[in-house]
């Protein structure tokens, strides 16, 4: 249940934060001048990401509903795995072009955004063979 609420709060607060990135970025602006310089290219680059990001969680509550359905080995798994890994990858691509501002933590995000892009599109594969085995056994049954 703790997993399910966070799921969802995520889900609905990242919403929130893509709304409010312009007027956030204006105001953080005051206190970094690189986002008064760079702020449309920031607010579309974050904007996406958060949306991609968004994507994501929405997968990720559709799988664990699955799970808590205690019926998690169906393609609607596989296809969500593989949409995760869309994004993930397309996350750490949005995330390279801010490259313009390069911190470690630039270069961490993508890491991890590639990563997790690999990490689902492997899970995905794996889903789909146990899918496929569970299909055979039913019909065996």
């Amino acid at each position: 249940k703790i997993t399910k609420f966070l799921l969802d709060f995520m889900y609905f607060a990242g919403m929130l934060v893509c709304l409010t990135l312009p007027f956030t970025f204006k105001w953080y602006g005051s206190y970094n001048d690189l986002f008064v310089i760079y702020y449309w290219p920031l607010v579309v680059i974050f904007f996406l990401s958060g949306v991609l990001a968004i994507l994501l969680i929405g997968e990720l509550r559709k799988m664990f509903d699955t799970v808590l359905a205690d019926n998690c080995f169906v393609r609607e798994n596989v296809k969500s795995l593989h949409k995760m890994g869309t994004y993930s990858f397309l996350i750490a691509l949005l995330t390279a072009f801010r490259l313009l501002y390069l911190t470690p933590a630039v270069l961490i995000i993508i890491l991890v955004f590639v990563i997790a892009g690999l990490y689902s599109k492997v899970l995905a594969g794996v889903f789909d063979r146990a899918v496929s085995y569970k299909e055979e056994n039913d019909l065996t049954i």
